[in-house]
Formats: structure tokens, sequence, C-alpha cells
């Protein structure tokens, strides 16, 4: 299914299954909460990697992975 954002279509299986993908990943390991709660930061996250051309799934599951922990332990150091 395709939900327009903005300007461009949005592929929301896609998004769906690199955030569930990704957002088990981190919750496992203690990064997000284990909650129903949608991780707004990491939706971001895997929603501009697709406006980037990314279009995998689990490619974007581990970006996006990769960039909240990157970023989680940028904020440690402030």
């Amino acid at each position: 299914m395709l939900v327009e954002r903005g300007l461009q279509a949005m592929n929301v299986e896609l998004v769906s299954e690199a955030y569930a993908i990704a957002a088990n990943y981190l919750r496992r390991s203690g990064a997000i909460p284990d909650s129903l709660v949608t991780d707004e930061r990491l939706l971001g996250l895997i929603v501009k990697l697709i406006q980037q051309g990314e279009s995998n799934r689990i490619r974007l599951a581990n970006k996006a992975i990769a960039r909240f922990q990157a970023q989680t332990e940028a904020r440690a150091v402030a």
C-alpha cells in the first residue's frame, strides 16, 4: 500500500517491515523500551532512508539501527 507523505508516495509495508526488524533488535538490546509505543526517532530514520532511495527492508533496518545507536552514543557523550 502506498500512502502519500507530502509529495512523495511511501510504501507503508516497507516502512512497517523495516521498523519491526529494527525495533525488535533495539528492544532486545535494551536501547528502546519494550512497549507498543512507536519510537518516533527510529521511524524518522527509516523514512529518511527511504527518501534517500533505500528500498531493501533488511538494509533499511540495519542502517536505521546503526544511525540510531550512533545518535544515542553522541547524546550520551554530550
